[in-house]
């Protein structure tokens, strides 16, 4: 089998994988992403040379335990009382719990961005990888999770419009940079990317953000105008902080002396590799809605 024609299988079956696990229920969407977290884990320790064992349990109990008390808070109270035969009450207050764990990630994305540009990072101190393992891959895979709710009630169409926006940033950005890209964006980190590229993967973003807004979401017409503004936005904030995701993923596997994070993709790679730019770019636009909603 020639590599484009593997390279396409697999694609076609992780984006029917992708939609029919975010369309079919919100449990199977918990559970799709609950499963990329682990492997994302288990590639990034690869990388960084971490045993796997303590992480993978440490994700997998941060991200069921937050899920449960996010969205399930009756049921997994309901289900403990009548295990244990209790009758305690789990009161957790989800704002303050979202803003602890926001803060934490933004600082982790901030060491993160830092980690990118300064040249003299080559390696990793022991309790960086863990802290990278914490708030840049785990706590990032909540907040994709998170946003996918809105303001309030699970929406695939919002998971869904963010994937469309990241993938048509990623497709245009090369098309553009291939066809008139001419100054290198980070070459040392990235030697294919250019600033034309970069340029031209937001303005088409933007674009797809506008079509997504007026023929995918299809607000009510009084609400036309902010969705449009929202989804505009969501765009600008996918094409430039998803290149950074990019970039700082590459940095990752260039200290690590790999191409790809992972194989189980074959032609594309590792999960890290698919999902570099979406757990960049998930706190950052969860922050977003977080801002819309106080501001409205």
């Amino acid at each position: 089998m020639n590599e484009t024609l593997k390279r396409s299988i697999s694609g076609a079956i992780y984006i029917v994988l992708l939609l029919a696990s975010i369309l079919f229920s919100t449990e199977s969407f918990f559970i799709l992403f609950g499963i990329f977290l682990l492997i994302a884990i288990s590639e990034f320790c690869n990388l960084t040379q971490v045993n796997k064992v303590l992480p993978l349990i440490a994700a997998f109990l941060v991200y069921t335990t937050i899920t449960l008390i996010s969205h399930y808070n009756t049921l997994t109270t309901t289900t403990i009382n009548d295990y244990l035969g209790t009758n305690i009450e789990i009161t957790i207050n989800i704002e303050l719990l979202n803003i602890i764990l926001l803060a934490t990630t933004l600082v982790v994305s901030v060491k993160c961005i830092l980690f990118l540009f300064y040249d003299s990072v080559q390696k990793i101190s022991t309790s960086s990888k863990y802290l990278y393992l914490f708030g840049y891959i785990t706590l990032p895979f909540v907040f994709i999770t998170k946003i996918s709710f809105g303001i309030k009630d699970y929406n695939p169409k919002i998971i869904i419009g963010l994937f469309l926006l990241i993938w048509t940033n990623d497709t245009f950005a090369y098309i553009v940079g291939k066809s008139i890209g001419k100054h290198k964006l980070l070459e040392r980190i990235s030697p294919k990317k250019t600033i034309e590229g970069f340029l031209g993967g937001i303005i088409f973003a933007i674009f797809a953000g506008y079509l997504i807004s007026k023929y995918y979401i299809s607000p009510k017409p009084e609400f036309s105008q902010q969705s449009i503004l929202i989804w505009t936005s969501i765009a600008t904030i996918v094409g430039i902080f998803g290149t950074i995701g990019d970039l700082i993923e590459s940095k990752f596997k260039r200290i690590a002396g790999v191409k790809d994070s992972g194989n189980i993709m074959p032609g594309h790679g590792g999960v890290l590799d698919r999902l570099d730019s979406v757990i960049f770019v998930a706190p950052i636009i969860f922050l977003f809605y977080q801002i819309l909603n106080y501001v409205s």
